[in-house]
């Protein structure tokens, strides 16, 4: 009798857990990670002044509320006694916990690394069986996010692996975001989607647009490169679900109509949009992309459908996504290097999202449209596109089913 009365007591708790676990990430996560700008060479002040920077430059305030470390925030051992994480002293001298609640006193939330292997791909100390003992860390700490990456995994099963820490992450009983960062080699999003929030399709970005990288011993893939790559896997993203083609690199030396190019294709592609750049030092031509909030409202959007590529002729792209309230956003990209005219006919094309069933018919109904980057009303579907377009820009728009 008493062991039946302990699951009544113990189910609704149970399953109010359950509920916070699976409404996690019902829209792309947003927010920060440090690596694509500090790699290693992070701190306790770094991650304050990030903070501050978070909320006094609007972008909290635009849906950026994660802040993650990435690798090199622990030390190079595990604890002597208990076998625990430890925050780098010379870093981070206050701990982890007390940095994790600065953060959460800027209304953010509070994001770390590590890796499914035996070390992470810096070197520091891998999860590789510790994992129910590193969830139990994180919970304490008390972060929001976990990025897990794949480094050091020879001869681990992936599925397995990160199944193992979900369930970790689970049973240490605070609803955490699980990135799974395998660089898409395991094909995650073919069964990751009851294990974590998001999944990386690629290998690594690089700030350089649509190119590659060489780096020490491996090479970096360009923007373009990882939105080719992500953009095929449309049917798979959804709600809780998203397929991530790494983080941005906007404000990281591009030109100003390559950042919003980039910020672009993200938002129609639903991907996580994690800033990369250093925030405390960014343009304000760079911040105005990042916090737009017509561009950001298309990779929010409730519908929760990945975009995708319906045209691609002489450098010149045209990439649909289907939104809620019967609205569409259309991106018209010229890949070239050099400006183009683009021209296109509204009615004289008919799109049907193989994922929602939605159907763009221009012929049958006039949409109003929106210029995102303009910031201005550009009209109807009544009338064709016709506009030059500088090489590795953009123009977004936004269709309004009443116009």
């Amino acid at each position: 009798m008493k062991k039946i009365l302990l699951l009544i007591f113990l189910l609704p708790g149970a399953c109010v857990f359950a509920q916070k676990y699976e409404a996690l990430a019902m829209t792309p996560p947003m927010g920060w990670n440090s690596w694509n700008t500090f790699q290693t060479k992070i701190s306790e002040q770094l991650v304050m002044q990030t903070a501050d920077k978070l909320v006094s430059s609007g972008m909290r305030d635009a849906g950026y509320v994660y802040l993650v470390l990435d690798d090199g925030w622990m030390a190079m051992q595990r604890d002597s006694v208990t076998g625990d994480l430890v925050a780098d002293p010379e870093k981070f001298p206050h701990g982890m916990k007390t940095v994790a609640d600065y953060v959460h006193s800027k209304g953010l939330k509070f994001g770390l690394y590590n890796c499914a292997g035996t070390k992470t791909c810096a070197g520091y100390p891998g999860t590789r069986g510790y994992e129910y003992q590193d969830a139990r860390y994180y919970a304490s700490v008390g972060i929001d996010y976990l990025k897990f990456d794949w480094c050091y995994a020879e001869g681990q099963n992936a599925p397995e692996s990160y199944t193992t820490m979900s369930k970790a992450l689970r049973k240490a009983g605070r609803p955490v975001i699980f990135s799974l960062c395998e660089w898409g080699s395991n094909k995650p999003w073919e069964w990751a989607a009851p294990v974590g929030q998001l999944w990386r399709t690629t290998g690594d970005i690089a700030p350089v647009f649509d190119s590659t990288k060489q780096m020490k011993g491996w090479v970096a893939n360009g923007i373009m490169h990882n939105a080719d790559l992500n953009e095929k896997l449309n049917r798979y993203a959804g709600k809780g679900r998203w397929n991530d083609p790494d983080m941005l690199e906007v404000g990281n030396g591009l030109m100003e109509g390559e950042n919003r190019a980039h910020f672009s294709i993200w938002c129609m592609m639903a991907s996580p949009l994690i800033a990369g750049n250093d925030i405390t030092k960014m343009s304000a031509a760079t911040l105005a992309i990042i916090t737009d909030r017509n561009a950001i409202a298309i990779d929010q959007d409730t519908l929760g459908v990945q975009g995708y590529r319906v045209q691609q002729k002489d450098s010149l792209e045209v990439w649909v996504k289907p939104l809620g309230a019967g609205g569409w956003a259309v991106c018209f990209f010229n890949r070239s290097g050099g400006p183009r005219v683009f021209n296109y006919s509204w009615s004289g094309k008919v799109i049907t999202d193989p994922v929602s069933g939605r159907v763009l018919d221009c012929g049958k109904q006039t949409y109003a449209l929106y210029d995102v980057w303009g910031k201005k009303a550009a009209g109807t579907t009544a009338k064709a596109f016709s506009q030059p377009i500088p090489g590795h820009d953009v123009v977004l728009m936004v269709l309004s089913g009443k116009p």
